[in-house]
């Protein structure tokens, strides 16, 4: 086993994140980074993943309690290679897609993302078409804003659990990406239909449907409305949640959206590995294991590669 992997306690070895900041107009940036040892001359792909509110780039990578479920893109980071980045939103959390123009003028989330893209381009040997970015919750909505932002330094996204703003609360995409979104029927935190639910705390805001949110980007790329549709086995024998899986596009290095609608479930990555305790589970729903949400993402986003769909 290679000194820059420790047992994870899933599927295998897992690399070892370390802490590092990056210079930024607001101050310096925390992020944690996790990179195969030795050269990559041909360039390794990068995944940035973006943590939920109230969680950091520890939480999210399986470094403070509970472990997300999106720590696992360490250990698929040492199978296949990858560098993993996961920065961390600071006080006041992400400056998402909701955010004011003076809070991104104060604190602009998108600017560090890039800046990180060019960061691990320079010194990770980071290969720049294949550059993919995840979030969860919050996290998500950031995950938005730079694919509306930056989409030319993306390979593909991934959203989970979170739905787009409303139209014209932000800017609207204007380039196609291919785009995976992760939502759950029984969300208590972001409707899976939409809107706001009665109790929520005040600054979340009314939010399209899952479903609105993932036609918004496959009409963008001009996907017709015909899924492929898959019903994953179920491994709950109460059956009280269960996945379907719909994919627009064939082609797994080509133009793809897909969702992953996970029925029963709350506001909680689905995971076999990563499980959360049972009192999160009282607080946010049931938690789904009839996939694994890292690798989910890993294979929609592993063969795509930023501006190869526009061409194709």
């Amino acid at each position: 086993m290679p000194d820059d992997a420790i047992p994870s306690g899933g599927t295998g070895p897992a690399l070892v994140p370390t802490a590092a900041t990056l210079a930024r107009p607001e101050g310096a940036r925390r992020y944690l980074v996790a990179t195969p040892a030795g050269r990559s001359p041909a360039g390794r792909p990068l995944v940035l993943v973006l943590h939920g509110a109230g969680a950091s780039a520890q939480q999210v990578l399986g470094q403070a309690h509970p472990p997300s479920p999106l720590s696992v893109f360490l250990e698929i980071a040492a199978r296949d290679g990858l560098v993993v980045i996961a920065p961390d939103a600071g006080k006041g959390g992400w400056s998402d897609c909701f955010a004011s123009s003076a809070r991104v003028a104060r604190k602009d989330d998108v600017g560090f993302i890039a800046a990180l893209i060019d960061h691990a381009i320079a010194h990770h040997d980071v290969d720049p078409g294949r550059v993919y970015l995840i979030g969860v919750s919050r996290g998500g909505w950031m995950a938005y804003r730079a694919a509306v932002e930056i989409p030319q330094r993306l390979a593909a996204f991934s959203v989970v659990l979170a739905g787009m703003p409303l139209p014209g609360r932000s800017p609207a995409p204007g380039m196609p990406l291919p785009a995976l979104v992760f939502g759950c029927t029984a969300d208590p935190l972001i409707p899976y239909h939409g809107g706001k639910h009665w109790y929520a705390p005040w600054f979340i805001e009314p939010v399209r449907g899952i479903k609105d949110s993932v036609h918004a980007w496959r009409e963008l790329a001009g996907l017709p409305d015909t899924p492929e549709v898959v019903r994953l086995a179920a491994s709950d024998p109460r059956g009280r949640t269960s996945v379907t899986r719909y994919l627009w596009g064939g082609a797994p290095g080509g133009m793809q959206v897909g969702l992953y609608r996970i029925d029963g479930a709350g506001h909680a990555e689905p995971s076999r590995l990563k499980r959360y305790p049972r009192f999160i589970n009282w607080l946010t729903g049931l938690q789904n294991a009839d996939l694994e949400v890292a690798e989910a993402a890993w294979a929609f986003f592993r063969d795509k590669r930023a501006g190869a769909q526009l061409t194709a």
